[in-house]
This record gives C-alpha cells, structure tokens and sequence, in this order.
C-alpha cells in the first residue's frame, strides 16, 4: 500500500524509499500543516523551502507500466473517483488503460478529503494538473539523461518517451529506475499542456466503478464484512432529543441471535451520539428482528409539543410583524411599494425533506487495545474521526478510517452521527461491529433540509419595471448556548443571505429574517439554500413579469441590468458576473427556441436561472398538465457556465441530468410532516421518490466554455429546475404554485 510507505520522510529520501520498496517511482505533493484542513496541496516550489512540509502521494508508476493514481474525495457517486484522476492522467500523458485508481483512506497526508459544496473539482483542479506534469518532466528528463538527448526533442505520449527523429521510445516503466535518481523540478520548470493538445479531460469516461456497481460487486459501506462480525442496530427516540427511561434489554437478550442489548446515555447534539439502545446480534435480520420486540418509555421532553402545523400557523402570526433580523435594506422600500403602479403580494413555503440516499446510513468499527478502525460510506472523513475523538475519547492517531463507496450522498453524509453511533457500540464489544440503520431510521432520523416561509411583496412602474422588492423570511432554528447565553442558531439551509438574488439589484430591497425554534434536525441538502431559494424567487420575479405583462425571459434580462459585474456585500454573497448570467439565459432561450413555439392551453415554457457554488446556470422547461391535472415534463434545456474545462463530459451531463431529474422529485412528492415532535412518513411508500415514467421526456444539457476558472457542477444545476418547471405550469394553466410539493395544489383546469 502506497501510503503506509511514506512515513514523514524528506523528499528526496521519499523519492528513492519508494524505490526501494516498489520498484518504481511514486510523486507527490506536500501539505502545508497550518492549512491542511482546509487546502491544499502545495505547490512543488514551495516544496524544498519549507521544512514543516510532509508528502502526500498520489501517483506510482510501476516498473510493468501500471500507472496506480489516489482518489482521495470520497465517491458518492459524483464521479470524481474518475474524474480527479483524468486530470493527472491527462497531464502525465498516460494511457488510460494503462491506469489503476485506488480509494485513498483517511490520512492528513491528502489535505481535505470532505467532498461537498462541490468544491472538490476546483480546489484540486490546478494542483493535480502540475502533480501530472511533475511526473511526465521527470520522464521526459530520464529518456533524455539516458539518450544523450535534449529534453526538448522528446515528447510523452501514450505511457511512453519518444524521440520522434529517430523513432525510439521508452516505457514509462523502462524509465522509472532512472526517473527517481532525478531532482524534482519546480512549478515554474513544470509547463503544463496546452488544452487544445488535451486527449482525456472534456472526453466521455465511464466511471472507474461502473462495472462493479452494475455486476453487484462489494463496494459500498453496507457490503463491508469482517471476521467475526456483529450487526447493530440502534434505536433512538421517535421525538427528536427524547431520552431512555427504561427497556425491556432482558428479553431483547433472550432473543435468536442475540449477543448484546444495553443502553447508550448519548448527549444533547442533534449532530452527534444520542441517547438510544443498541442490539447487537449475529446477523442484521436478527438485530432488526428483535428490535420489533423491544419495549421503551421514553422521556420526550417538551419536543413533543413541536408539530408542522404550529409552526405554520406561527409563520402565519408572525408574516404581520417586522423581522426580529435585517438582511439588508437599501433605498426605501415602504415609499417605493406604495408609490408603484402595480404590486403583488404573496406567500411561498416549503416543508422538511429526507435525503433519502438509496443506501440507508452504515458504519463498521472495530475497537481493540486502545485503538479504533472504521469502514465509513461517508462524505467527510474527517468530521468523522473528530467526532469520535469528542465523544469517545479516542486519540485521533488510534483511529483509522477506511472511506468505502457511498450509495447516494447529497449532503446526508456530512454528517457523522452514524459513525460514532457504530463506533460506541464497537467501543463496549471487541469484535467488528456493522451497525446499519433501517429504511425507517434513515428518513425519520435525517438531517433534513429545512422547511421555510417566504411572505413576499414587490412594486412595479408604469412601465412594468420592478422597483421595489421584500421577503421577510420565516426560518428554524436551533437553541443553543453561546457565550453563555441561550440564542437561536439558524439550521444549516435555513439561512438567507442579504445578497441572495435580487438583492444588489432592486433599487429599494428590504429582506428580513424571523428563526422559528425547533428541534428538527437540519443539515445540507444538495445546493443548500439555493434548491428552495431559487424556487420562492425566480417563481415570484415570474409572477411580476406577468402581472407588467412583459416575457420573461426579458423581465430578467431588465433586472440583471447593464453592469457587468455586482460586488459582493461582504454577507454570503460573492462576486456576481452578470455577462455570464446573461450568456447562459440567452443561450438557454434560444436552444428552447423561448418565445417562438406556439403553444396550445395545457402546454408551457418556463424559464428560471440561479447562481450558485460558483455555476452560472438557466433552465427552460415544457410541460403539459392534462386537464385532469396530470403533470408530464416534457423536456429541460439546461445551460451551464462552469468555467475553462469540463473534466469529464459523462460525468458532467450525468451531474446535470441527475439534478434536474432529483430536482424534479423533491418538487413533485417529497413532503415530511411533524407531528408530536417527530417525523409522520416512515419509507417508500409514504414518502415517495420518482420514477422512471415520471422523469423528463429529455433533458438537453449545453456547456458554455469560458475562460474563468473550473468549478464544480454537483450542485448548481438543480435550483433553476423548480421555478423553471412552475412557471411552465403557470404558463399551460394559469395556475400559480406556491407550496411544495406539488403534489398539494390542484393542478386540473377547464
């Protein structure tokens, strides 16, 4: 294994102790300590300056030509198990099939292993492509040391040197004993590939898992099996935060199969190690079969009294006051909205949803002599690892996590209350131990995405420009104790920013904020904030542009207004380049041919866009509504500016059709209701997810390539798909959607 070679040594020591163990040649970069938590690798020039440095391997090219790459993101089935490898591929001028990828463990040695926020193409993208080219120099060095041959008449190309004047060539494997007595080069030696010369990146490459995920191959967390493995389930109160008061344990102990029950005190973090009861068993079937039997009274504290419909009724209460918070407040919005021609008042909401990964939550742990190893389907390893740490007290050298395959992320993974669940049961026991959530577990003890109310008001001119704009936003909220005194901390996507379009652009804009407290669990969910935000407002901006009777599309246009670029407010916004705003809406329009198809009543375009983690994307969607009320989205156009290069092109346009048609899932069924302090739904059958028959007729998916730099694309293409989808609706039948999902307005017309 190539990280258990690489214990701390120099770089040249480094270079020739992998020589000596592997035969061949293994590069990597090395990480700032200071800033490996964050980022990145470093780059080679700062390499040799820097004593605190440690190496990080990803490349190792073996004497037989094997090329092994590290893919150090965890794959949630985002691709980037393939394709962060292509880009060093691509720069080491190495024959695809001659590459082998391995899943690199948790180790300090990678920098940030999370992969979220679709941050993990941008934040390596510069790094792996010199780490390629580092490597393909070296070669090129050690044919021309060993030809008697300017460098420069050389070129890498398919594993191999060659010396085109002569026609000779090496293997990348003939050149390793020689490439690791070279020194390395710096950064500024290293010339990268110029993109017009690239093979790999921009082409289609199926995913390096594919054939074992379409075989049944083990893959992920829950196929991980041990020697003398257990299998757990845990049990926690239906109430979120309800503690045990007591249970039946002995005659859950007398059970088939069962070789442990007993009682975990847990904390308070809705994040972390809850009190519940684990049973431990010889086989998942007969962990879950005595759990049916088993018997609890719960203390539900005061969580009871929290249901869906008191908190909409309190939104309701509270929409007449002013926010408790001011996001921002520019011109004068009470002038401006009784001085307009025309305004228009309304009110948007949305409920709690489930990530409802196909895989449920797992974890496998083994604790033996102090020391503690994992087997995680996981977003973010080292949240992981920390939360054992706090909680079990467990050094974090004791712990080793192996990162496993993920059936489904989405945001559900960042969060590890799962790991150190297994990891507290494995602590009691000295056998590994598999815990595995139920289907009903996992969509009753999620991170949901948070619900929200959105009352909203705008005025516009006599010549139907809008002019005025507010949202007091009602919102959930944790209590929590800071700096000693209780205050309400807003649930991760439940927050709005004061730059959340079409504030900066709206000349007298008042956007206000109100936390509801719950004590619903809340956590990311796939482009958090922006999957609803998007929704609420570019279906309202759509509302205005009708009630001035202006297109659109146009109304858009007129907002985003004539200067290039919006500076960001120092909020969450950032900096906005309204040009690529504009060139993906207008391109969008014109591939939907927006405008110019005549439509008969029941069929309509749609047309939304949304900036989000750092994507520039439009939508147009067309949908027929029966006059029973029977949705068919016919077809999505999807624009995208997501910068310089598309990495992989197959992975792309899966990451934008599987967001339209997730997209369109979460809009069409996904509802949580809460009742008694917990989640009503309970699987499958009452929280249902698309299917094939309801997904897109087709989805058009277009890559604008720009000259900016490359971002990531699992995220920003799903918020326009909602508002693009309701304002078709509108546009077939005259209906206006104004809570999620669809499923609860009437969609019928005569």
């Amino acid at each position: 294994m190539i990280r258990s070679q690489l214990e701390n040594p120099g770089r040249r020591s480094f270079l020739r102790t992998s020589a000596l163990a592997g035969g061949g040649l293994v590069l990597g970069f090395y990480l700032d300590e200071a800033n490996s938590a964050s980022k990145h690798v470093a780059k080679p020039s700062a390499i040799s300056e820097a004593s605190s440095f440690k190496p990080n391997a990803f490349i190792r090219i073996a004497t037989n030509g094997i090329v092994t790459l590290i893919s150090k993101q965890p794959e949630i089935g985002q691709g980037i198990k393939t394709s962060l490898p292509m880009i060093i591929a691509e720069e080491l001028e190495v024959n695809w099939r001659d590459v082998v990828i391995v899943q690199g463990d948790l180790d300090p040695i990678y920098g940030s292993q999370s992969a979220g926020g679709s941050r993990s193409t941008p934040t390596n993208y510069e790094e792996f492509h010199r780490l390629g080219a580092t490597a393909r120099t070296m070669l090129i060095s050690a044919a021309a040391e060993l030809w008697q041959l300017p460098a420069a008449e050389l070129l890498a190309k398919d594993s191999a040197v060659h010396h085109p004047a002569s026609g000779r060539q090496l293997d990348y494997g003939q050149l390793v004993a020689h490439a690791i007595t070279l020194p390395v080069p710096s950064a500024d030696t290293v010339k990268l590939k110029d993109t017009k010369d690239y093979k790999l990146l921009g082409s289609r490459i199926g995913g390096i898992d594919n054939p074992s995920v379409v075989t049944g191959k083990p893959l992920f967390g829950i196929d991980v099996k041990q020697p003398n493995m257990l299998y757990a389930v845990y049990v926690k109160s239906p109430v979120f935060g309800g503690k045990v008061v007591s249970a039946n344990l002995d005659k859950i102990k007398s059970l088939p199969g069962v070789r442990h029950a007993f009682i975990i005190e847990g904390g308070s973090s809705l994040k972390g190690l809850l009190p519940g009861i684990a049973i431990v068993a010889d086989s998942t079937w007969e962990a879950f079969s005595a759990r049916k039997q088993l018997e609890v009274v719960w203390d539900e504290g005061k969580v009871v009294e929290q249901s869906w419909a008191g908190f909409t009724a309190k939104a309701q209460e509270l929409s007449s006051q002013p926010g408790t918070e001011t996001l921002r407040n520019d011109g004068d919005f009470n002038k401006a909205f009784a001085d307009a021609d025309k305004t228009v008042v309304a009110a948007y909401s949305y409920p709690f949803i489930s990530h409802a990964s196909i895989e449920p939550q797992n974890c496998t742990a083994f604790y033996k002599d102090g020391a503690l190893e994992i087997w995680a389907p996981t977003q973010n390893p080292e949240a992981g690892q920390k939360i054992v740490t706090e909680t079990l007290d467990i050094p974090k050298d004791k712990i080793t996590l192996h990162i496993t395959r993920s059936g489904g992320g989405f945001g559900r993974r960042l969060i590890p209350d799962y790991i150190v669940e297994a990891a507290a049961i494995a602590k009691q026991l000295s056998v590994p131990v598999k815990l595995t959530w139920t289907r009903e577990d996992d969509l009753q003890h999620d991170q949901f995405r948070a619900g929200g109310f959105h009352f909203l008001q705008a005025g516009l001119n006599d010549k139907g420009k809008l002019i005025a704009w507010h949202n007091h936003f009602v919102t959930f909220a944790h209590s929590v104790i800071k700096e000693g005194k209780p205050t309400l901390e807003l649930g991760s996507g439940a927050n709005l920013s004061g730059d959340e379009f079409p504030g900066r652009w709206v000349e007298n804009c008042l956007l206000e904020q109100t936390p509801l407290e719950c004590n619903i669990p809340m956590g990311p969910w796939r482009a958090p904030r922006s999957n609803v935000l998007a929704w609420v407002f570019h279906s309202f901006i759509d509302e205005l542009a009708h009630a001035a009777g202006r297109d659109p599309l146009e109304f858009r246009l007129e907002i985003l207004g004539d200067k290039d670029f919006i500076p960001g407010t120092g909020q969450q916004g950032i900096p906005y380049d309204v040009n690529r705003m504009k060139h993906v809406l207008q391109h969008v329009a014109d591939k939907a041919e927006w405008g110019k198809k005549s439509l008969p009543r029941g069929q309509g375009q749609g047309i939304a866009f949304h900036f989000s983690h750092l994507g520039y994307i439009a939508q147009v969607a067309e949908v027929t509504v029966s006059k029973e009320g029977k949705l068919k989205v016919d077809r999505v156009v999807v624009a995208t500016d997501i910068g310089a290069q598309i990495v992989n092109l197959s992975g792309a346009e899966n990451q934008v059709q599987g967001s339209v048609i997730d997209g369109l899932g979460a809009l069409m069924f996904q509802d949580l209701n809460i009742e008694k302090g917990r989640i009503v739904q309970s699987n499958f059958h009452d929280y249902p997810m698309i299917r094939i028959a309801e997904a897109p007729t087709q989805v058009d998916v277009h890559f604008l390539k720009t000259n900016y730099p490359v971002t990531g694309l699992g995220e920003p293409a799903l918020p326009p798909l909602a508002p693009a989808v309701c304002n078709a609706i509108f546009a077939a039948t005259g209906i206006r959607v104004r809570q999620l999902p669809l499923l609860k307005t009437d969609l019928s017309w005569s």
